[in-house]
């Protein structure tokens, strides 16, 4: 099965970041919109896993996030990727420094799984639409990408880790719950 570890946004938040982006879907050309319910952060994809590593993976992942606290995020921002030269990817940026350290602990947690280290800079950003081919963008795109920089779209309380499956569909990805690993409150006990 194919599989992702993520971070679930807020229903306001992905609220807010569609009716924000509505008036760009006329003039983005080629720009497959995500499906809101699908938007999330993803902490580390994993690809196509055997279903009796799923087990292994959900406890490599309780034990090694059992010690992190809840913290909040922040959805800021609009840019693309790679390059506003030639974009593939819509993506809102977010923000909090926990982030990084959360992915760099799921990635640790699973390479003695199996599972590559990640080469790539960790950049926390939620994808809100894909060109299948690149586009080109003229100054005035430029300039209005660099108008998007500060939005704020809301925060979302990071409280959970979950492992997805990632059913893929004519119509678009559905995913489903697997393991959920409910990170500590910061509350002493």
């Amino acid at each position: 099965m194919r599989a992702f570890i993520a971070v679930d946004i807020t229903p306001a938040t992905i609220d807010k970041i569609s009716t924000a982006l509505e008036p760009l879907k006329s003039r983005l050309n080629g720009l497959r919109w995500v499906t809101p319910s699908n938007i999330h952060l993803t902490l580390k994809f994993l690809g196509n896993v055997d279903e009796k590593k799923i087990s292994a993976i959900g406890e490599a992942l309780a034990d090694t996030l059992h010690p992190f606290q809840r913290f909040t995020i922040n959805a800021k921002g609009l840019g693309v990727f790679p390059s506003i030269k030639k974009p593939r990817v819509l993506w809102v940026g977010l923000d909090g420094n926990e982030l990084t350290t959360l992915a760099a602990a799921v990635d640790s947690a699973l390479a003695p799984l199996g599972f590559s280290r990640d080469e790539k800079i960790f950049t926390p950003h939620l994808t809100v639409g894909r060109w299948r081919q690149t586009e080109r963008f003229d100054a005035e795109f430029e300039q209005e990408l660099r108008n998007w920089r500060h939005y704020e779209f809301g925060a979302t309380l990071v409280n959970e880790v979950i492992l997805f499956e990632s059913v893929l569909q004519p119509a678009g990805a559905i995913y489903h719950r697997l393991k959920v690993v409910t990170l500590k409150t910061d509350r002493v006990s």
